[in-house]
């Protein structure tokens, strides 16, 4: 049986509207009415990566992607973005959230890529010294990738913030801790600490397990490579799943240890915040600015805290869809409060600040 919906009052008007058109036409072709001028549907704005193929002697052998927004904020902020394994930067910008805040926020994106012929997985090769070393491998690939942007876009040298997840957030950890000097602060979610593993095999044991090193040797392995006492560390968000099957939550917790060495905090000076998700321990500076923040989350298993955006939308790999998102809190706690302290309120086309060499 089938159903028959009646026609309603403007839809009748409307078709003898067209057959009288018609009727008028065929009767007078010399007569044509004119056409009703076509207006173009709004478009929204994409967020469409490029990739940037010559930035450097790339030693690493890894893709640089960006994505600039049409219209961006004063001061020029850069957000370098590392994807996990088994991720792409295309389905991490589109997944995490950080492709609409870059938009609607005015920053720079930076997404360098890893490819199978460096590692199947698409991993970063966090765990192989030859990688994370200062000025060489992926360290120094990614290293070259931002000082292209700063220099193409005219980023603020205290406004560079980086984001990694899994072996991503490792190598995060390892710019942040190499180059401290580089960035102003950086969030790493499911990572593991620097110097945890020297290759393929110790990397999966210690994923499974953790490290047994004390706080003054995770330290001391930082130190190392980023030197002492040259000028401020960055601050530092640390996350991590309770239920993460990939990464043991004993790995969060050396990643603790070596950046409270490296800030010279005491463990009990934290304050505690207590939220739906999970606890958090925030250390902050005299100022009240934050210095760790520390977030162990219930029930979360390995991926990238995302807030969920409307129902219809494709999910991407290891993004975990909840009430929290990890970008979205970084932006919050630590790239908006920075921006605001240098008095970033003004809006400015990037043509109109462009200098020679830039776009």
């Amino acid at each position: 049986m089938r159903f028959k919906f009646s026609m309603s009052p403007l839809s009748a008007i409307l078709r003898s509207q067209k057959r009288l058109r018609r009727s008028i036409e065929k009767a007078m072709p010399q007569f044509r009415l004119p056409e009703a001028p076509k207006v173009p549907k709004p478009r929204a704005p994409r967020s469409v990566l490029v990739h940037v193929p010559a930035f450097g002697s790339n030693p690493g052998r890894l893709r640089m992607l960006e994505y600039v927004p049409p219209v961006r904020r004063e001061p020029q902020t850069l957000v370098v973005v590392l994807h996990g394994c088994l991720q792409t930067a295309e389905n991490y910008h589109r997944g995490s959230g950080w492709s609409r805040m870059a938009r609607d926020k005015g920053f720079v994106l930076l997404y360098p890529e890893q490819v199978q012929a460096n590692n199947h997985n698409l991993c970063f090769n966090w765990f192989r010294p030859s990688m994370v070393a200062r000025d060489r491998g992926e360290l120094m690939s990614i290293r070259q990738m931002i000082e292209h942007s700063v220099e193409r876009h005219g980023i603020a040298r205290d406004r560079i913030f980086i984001q990694g997840l899994s072996a991503g957030g490792a190598m995060a950890n390892a710019l942040l801790v190499t180059y401290p000097d580089l960035f102003a602060a950086g969030q790493v979610v499911g990572g593991l600490p620097y110097g945890a593993a020297r290759d393929a095999m110790s990397a999966m044991s210690v994923m499974k397990s953790g490290s047994r090193r004390s706080r003054e040797e995770w330290g001391d392995l930082a130190r190392a490579v980023g030197g002492e006492g040259k000028g401020t560390r960055p601050a530092v968000s640390i996350w991590q799943g309770r239920a993460d099957r990939v990464v043991s939550p004993l790995n969060a917790e050396a990643l603790l240890s070596q950046w409270l060495q490296l800030h010279g905090l005491d463990e009990k000076a934290a304050a505690r915040e207590t939220g739906a998700e999970g606890d958090a321990l925030i250390w902050r500076d005299g100022d009240g600015k934050t210095l760790i923040e520390y977030r162990l989350l219930e029930g979360l298993d390995h991926g990238l805290p995302v807030i969920v955006r409307h129902a219809n939308h494709k999910r991407q790999p290891y993004m975990i869809e909840g009430a929290i998102g990890a970008p979205q809190q970084f932006y919050e706690t630590f790239i908006r409060q920075r921006i605001q302290a240098a008095g970033g309120q003004s809006i400015s086309s990037p043509r109109s600040k462009r200098r020679s060499g830039q776009s």
